[in-house]
């Protein structure tokens, strides 16, 4: 989508586009992505707790974000498809009174493995509703800021990142992980269920034909970015790409805290760092989408994960607690716009009908390779007693990713666009 091209259309585009209420509509999905996202951030804080009372080892602790990680995927497709069909204030309703149930519940339990089935099942499809289809949801209503909207709605999932450690680790600390996740659930219960009734409005069905005549017949175009890949290839070359990324990714993410805690810092200053990294992580997606109404989103994605793969070799040599706070805010800075661009991508490529499934899937690829890159990262620690492959690990992740994206760059044509994709 290019900026020229929507401004030789912007006075025919319908109302609701770009509008006062697409804006506010943008506000509450942060909102709701910042409370909602509690799930995927929580589990980090608390593993060392959770390590040290079941008895588990690293590998083991680790489990409960991965079963997080496939719940959260395996949500984002199957309520990207019913967003698609019904709408999404439903379906974020019943996912707010799951997720804090999840939570409660998670507190009764005595075993590591009832644990992480718990935060699976419940935690993680409650979460789904917060990203994926949230990002779907909102691109809908942006064109001439489609990718700002987007990087904005997804930065809810970092602010998530950047608030809930700092308030749990302190719960965690004086009371334990069992009464700082009773607060949690009555936190979600009590703000997101209220909030989820305001998304019940949907988007007018209307038709904009190429005369510039509103219709209620004919089909809206739906220009995109003509590539030399069918629409499937596309797609799964995304999925590959996503499950690259956030191995790499996963590493510093997941591990940061029993990271600094090995290291000897211990636990809070491992949070702080999480917190920091997640920081400069909402500002890289912000500016990650104003950079891709400019560019696209597959080079606004290359130039996140060229940036991913310098951090990752940062962390390498560099263990101190000051440059530990340096690196990891690098990071954050580095890699923030990396998953939302592949939401830009796929409207930018792809037919805005179906994209809450087709978001979903690439995302659940994204956090397929969290699930397996922080699992991974705990065996390749419990077998050398060491970060320093893990972190070598990812970085080969990453050139996969880098090698997908030349592909598809590659492959894309270069024409001029004349008519909006949206719908």
């Amino acid at each position: 989508m290019s900026i020229s091209a929507g401004k030789t259309i912007t006075s025919e585009l319908p109302d609701y586009l770009d509008s006062r209420y697409s804006w506010l509509r943008l506000g509450m999905s942060m909102v709701i992505a910042t409370v909602g996202s509690v799930g995927m951030w929580s589990i980090i804080v608390v593993l060392p707790k959770i390590e040290q009372e079941f008895g588990a080892d690293r590998s083991e602790a680790s489990l409960p974000f991965t079963t997080i990680m496939i719940g959260f995927g395996v949500g984002n497709i199957l309520i990207g498809r019913f967003v698609d069909r019904f709408g999404i204030a439903l379906p974020m309703a019943l996912s707010s009174v799951l997720l804090a149930a999840g939570f409660y519940f998670s507190t009764l339990v005595s075993s590591v493995w009832m644990f992480a089935i718990l935060q699976g099942l419940m935690v993680g499809l409650g979460t789904a509703i917060c990203f994926g289809p949230l990002m779907s949801d909102i691109s809908h209503w942006f064109y001439r800021r489609l990718g700002i909207a987007i990087a904005a709605a997804a930065s809810g999932n970092y602010f998530a990142g950047t608030l809930w450690p700092l308030f749990i680790k302190g719960i965690v600390d004086t009371e334990g992980w069992r009464e700082a996740y009773v607060t949690v659930a009555v936190i979600i219960f009590v703000t997101m269920l209220p909030l989820s009734f305001f998304f019940r409005r949907r988007i007018p069905k209307v038709t904009f034909p190429i005369s510039g005549e509103v219709s209620e017949s004919k089909p809206l175009p739906d220009t995109r970015k003509q590539v030399d890949l069918k629409g499937n290839t596309l797609v799964f070359l995304l999925t590959v790409a996503g499950v690259a990324c956030c191995v790499a990714m996963s590493m510093p993410q997941v591990h940061i805290v029993a990271y600094c805690a090995d290291l000897g810092y211990g636990i809070v200053r491992g949070a702080e760092m999480l917190s920091l990294m997640l920081a400069g992580g909402i500002v890289s997606r912000l500016i990650s989408g104003v950079v891709a109404d400019y560019i696209g989103g597959v080079r606004t994605l290359l130039i996140g994960s060229i940036l991913q793969c310098i951090a990752l070799f940062l962390y390498m040599p560099f263990n101190g607690l000051v440059s530990l706070y340096i690196v990891s805010l690098i990071f954050g800075l580095s890699q923030g716009g990396i998953v939302p661009s592949y939401a830009i991508i796929i409207r930018e490529y792809l037919p805005a009908a179906g994209s809450g499934q087709r978001v979903g899937l690439v995302v659940f690829a994204t956090v397929m390779g969290m699930a397996f890159g922080g699992w991974l990262s705990g065996l390749i620690y419990d077998l050398t007693q060491s970060y320093q492959a893990a972190f070598i690990n990812g970085i080969g992740w990453n050139f996969l990713n880098m090698f997908v994206m030349l592909f598809i760059l590659f492959k894309t044509k270069n024409t001029d666009q004349t008519e909006p994709a949206y719908g």
